[in-house]
């Protein structure tokens, strides 16, 4: 498994979801890591980062309500996302900050219903 996220499903406007991604040792050691989300027919966007030390960056419409965390003993970065709206509807996935790289993973889904 290079990179396999998980923990997305079909929530209702104003519920919670925590995304779970685990990475392979190469792909995660000591690198910064981020969760992206795409809507159909468009490209991936940057929602949180975070780097080895745990510093954290969240694009603004982020900003409040997800808090991204890691684990570097399990290779693993979490996203917990609060107070869901229909708008954060789109498949998220999770990657090192790095424009090079190419191994993506499936996703998951999250479909928040109004």
């Amino acid at each position: 498994v290079q990179v396999a996220e998980s923990g997305g499903g079909l929530v209702q406007a104003g519920e919670s979801l925590r995304l779970s991604c685990v990475a392979s040792r190469s792909i995660f050691s000591g690198k910064d890591m981020g969760w992206y989300r795409q809507f159909p027919g468009r490209g991936r966007e940057l929602v949180a980062a975070i780097n080895s030390a745990g510093e954290t960056y969240y694009a603004d419409f982020a900003k409040g309500r997800s808090t991204i965390s890691r684990d570097n003993a399990k290779n693993s970065v979490y996203l917990q996302i609060n107070s869901l709206k229909p708008e954060d509807t789109a498949k998220y996935y999770c990657a090192p900050i790095d424009a090079t790289f190419s191994r993506w993973g499936q996703g998951t889904q999250v479909t928040v219903s109004s």
